[in-house]
């Protein structure tokens, strides 16, 4: 694919929905620190310098993908909640069953801090952090309304600590050959299994302690 340089402000958008759209499906084929700017440009069908155009590096790219992924799941969680139902565990089992439905959102939430903060400048990390801070208030509010017996500290405790279990369980989900091979070996359950049933079980287990407290 060959691309003229886009002049309009409609042309520049078709760019940059293009290289996100490459972003995405490159995403479903293997983790955030395995895809280069240079493989990246070569799926669009362009060059380095002029994907860098429309982005101030690729992980300023992978980083929009995750806002748009944050708004999606955040959507649907939405509408898989009901309000007032003072349900902890079907709530926090709700968010984590819709979290691990969307497995380009679990990457990049757990190549945020590690890998996408990387290098980018100061402007744009304080628009990465305003949006996460904004993704992770909504989580809270969603939550507090499915469970009003929650104070508003404690649905945004709750609300950090999905990101944070998310982070640290979703790299075990897709082990190498070899260590999935001796986790069989081991009698163990397949990785994505013990993912699911760790962040069920941990995000159940932290809201019910919350509700608990409260």
């Amino acid at each position: 694919m060959e691309f003229k340089r886009a002049r309009r402000p409609e042309q520049v958008e078709q760019r940059r929905r293009t290289i996100l759209d490459a972003a995405c499906a490159m995403l479903r084929e293997r983790p955030v620190a395995d895809i280069s700017l240079r493989e990246l440009s070569d799926r669009v069908g362009l060059a380095k310098s002029n994907v860098l155009r429309y982005f101030d590096s690729r992980e300023a790219i992978f980083l929009e993908v995750l806002d748009q992924e944050w708004g999606a799941w955040l959507d649907e969680l939405e509408g898989e909640l009901a309000p007032g139902a003072a349900d902890a565990v079907g709530t926090a089992t709700a968010v984590a069953t819709t979290l691990l439905g969307r497995p380009l959102l679990c990457e990049l939430v757990s190549g945020m801090a590690g890998v996408l903060e990387r290098n980018i400048r100061v402007d744009f990390a304080r628009v990465v952090k305003r949006r996460a801070a904004e993704h992770r208030g909504r989580l809270a509010d969603l939550v507090r309304v499915a469970v009003p017996v929650l104070d508003e500290a404690a649905a945004h405790h709750f609300a950090g600590v999905v990101v944070v279990m998310t982070a640290g369980l979703w790299p075990h989900a897709n082990p190498t050959d070899a260590v999935a091979q001796v986790m069989r070996e081991l009698g163990g359950p397949p990785a994505g299994e013990l993912v699911r049933e760790g962040l069920t079980e941990g995000l159940v287990n932290h809201l019910v302690g919350l509700v608990a407290r409260s």
